[in-house]
Order: C-alpha cells, then sequence, then structure tokens
C-alpha cells in the first residue's frame, strides 16, 4: 500500500503544480488504471485504454524508426491536449489538458512525476 501512497502523493503534487490539468492517470501497459485523479469525472478505465493503446503505437513508431525506448507522446485536438509519459518500463502516465495549458510547464512537471513514478515500480 505504500507503493500505491507514494504514486497517489505523486499525481497529486502534479495537479497542484499544474492546476488547471483535467486530470492525471498511471495506467499499466495492458492498459489498466493504477491511480488517478480527475477534476471532471473522466472514467480511469476508458483513459487508461487510451493511454495503453497510443503508448503502444508510440513504442512501434520509436522501433521502427529506431529512435530508441518511447519516451512521451502529445496529442492535441480543439478542446484539449493529451499527453503521455512513459513511467519506468511497466506503466505509463497520461495527463490531460486544456488546450490553454502551458504545453511546457506541463512537460516540465509531468517528466519529473513519470521519472519518480517509474522508481516506485
Amino acid at each position: 500500500m505504500a507503493k500505491l501512497d507514494d504514486i497517489l502523493k505523486n499525481l497529486e503534487g502534479l495537479r497542484s503544480a499544474v492546476p488547471d490539468l483535467g486530470g492525471v492517470l498511471l495506467a499499466s501497459l495492458e492498459g489498466l488504471p493504477i491511480a488517478h485523479a480527475f477534476a471532471n469525472g473522466e472514467d480511469p478505465k476508458r483513459v487508461a485504454a487510451m493511454a495503453a493503446a497510443v503508448s503502444g503505437m508510440g513504442k512501434r513508431l520509436t522501433d521502427s524508426l529506431q529512435s530508441g525506448p518511447l519516451t512521451e507522446v502529445c496529442v492535441s485536438g480543439e478542446g484539449g491536449q493529451f499527453f503521455l509519459y512513459a513511467a519506468g518500463s511497466k506503466a505509463v502516465l497520461a495527463v490531460l489538458g486544456p488546450n490553454t495549458s502551458n504545453a511546457g510547464l506541463i512537460h516540465l512537471e509531468a517528466r519529473q512525476t513519470a521519472s519518480e513514478i517509474g522508481k516506485f515500480l
């Protein structure tokens, strides 16, 4: 239980550092939610499945381009942004934000959070 508490503390720390985020979620590479903190009632199972799918696609792309292990993926639409970061070799950190979010601040904070969480897993 201590690992989960540490993970949740890191997720809440990320949400505090970037207050306009819609949510953060840690998912297994199989698409199962491990921990999450959402502001708007998103379905964690749905977001975890999408995070795993995007991670898998990104991994295939980096493998085929021989650009090393996947570190992050960013998807932007008219209504928001979806950032995905490798959290060790067993999980991905998904970050949801509005289009008005400061992407640089999200990258700065989320990269550190993903790295910290990767150490727990």
